[in-house]
């Protein structure tokens, strides 16, 4: 480590996280697996062990081209880590289904973790102009991402299953439309029938208005005015007529 420039030696430190972190879900693997019980997904996790000791091993061969080491150190240190996690795992929640739903977002957690582990491996490398880290490094995060792609399908599947397991199928249920809103529903109907009893009234009240209405037209002063001169015409009319009879 030493002789290593500093290229070399970040990208070593870099691959050897990396590498640790590998030998620590190998554990964490091995232990999920015993513990799962659903087949595809007991399947899928045997499958990942293999892809992640493949990772491991060609992460140590990386390391060593580089003239680093200390990944041996760093497989002992991860290893019991990841024994020391092992019996908490197996005693993780009240239920089968439960406790794989809690592996599962462990899981979920460590991918991610990898994945962006792997992400700065390869824009590093890229940066410092070294292909076949960078190669290395792209092809690792890619398995990791398709692994927590199916996590995320178990951890939905498996939260369903907890729900059916643990909940009642009474409280799992949808409340009736009719009892929770019939107290909503009598307000709104008040609420409803106020505007309308308003525009009621207020028909009744533009009806009653309009005979008044035309009662005060008649007896404006405009029209008494041009009824007075007729009113005299007729009673000079009546003198006239009544004086004539007299002669």
């Amino acid at each position: 480590m030493s002789d290593l420039n500093e290229r070399d030696a970040k990208l070593v430190q870099y691959l050897n996280e990396a590498y640790g972190k590998e030998k620590e879900l190998e554990t964490s693997l091995e232990a999920h697996i015993g513990m799962t019980t659903k087949a595809p997904y007991k399947k899928r996790l045997k499958q990942h062990l293999k892809e992640t000791k493949s990772h491991a091993k060609q992460l140590e061969r990386r390391i060593k081209k580089l003239g680093g080491g200390g990944h041996a150190i760093q497989s002992v240190v991860a290893k019991a880590t990841a024994a020391a996690k092992g019996p908490l795992h197996a005693v993780r929640g009240s239920g089968e289904q439960e406790k794989m739903l809690k592996n599962a977002k462990t899981e979920y957690f460590n991918e991610h973790e990898e994945i962006s582990t792997y992400l700065a491996i390869e824009v590093f490398a890229e940066k410092a102009s070294d292909k076949e880290t960078a190669k290395l490094a792209r092809d690792i995060r890619r398995e990791e991402e398709r692994m927590a792609k199916f996590l995320e399908g178990q951890i939905k599947a498996l939260s369903g299953a907890v729900a059916s397991a643990e909940v009642p199928p009474a409280q799992r249920r949808p409340a009736k439309a009719g009892s929770a809103k019939k107290a909503p529903a009598k307000k709104a109907k008040a609420a409803k029938a106020k505007p309308v009893a308003a525009s009621k009234a207020k028909k009744a009240g533009s009806k009653k208005a309009k005979p008044a209405a035309r009662k005060a037209k008649a007896s404006s002063p405009a029209k008494a005015k041009k009824a007075a001169p007729r009113k005299a015409k007729k009673a000079s009319a009546k003198k006239a007529a009544s004086g004539k009879k007299a002669a």
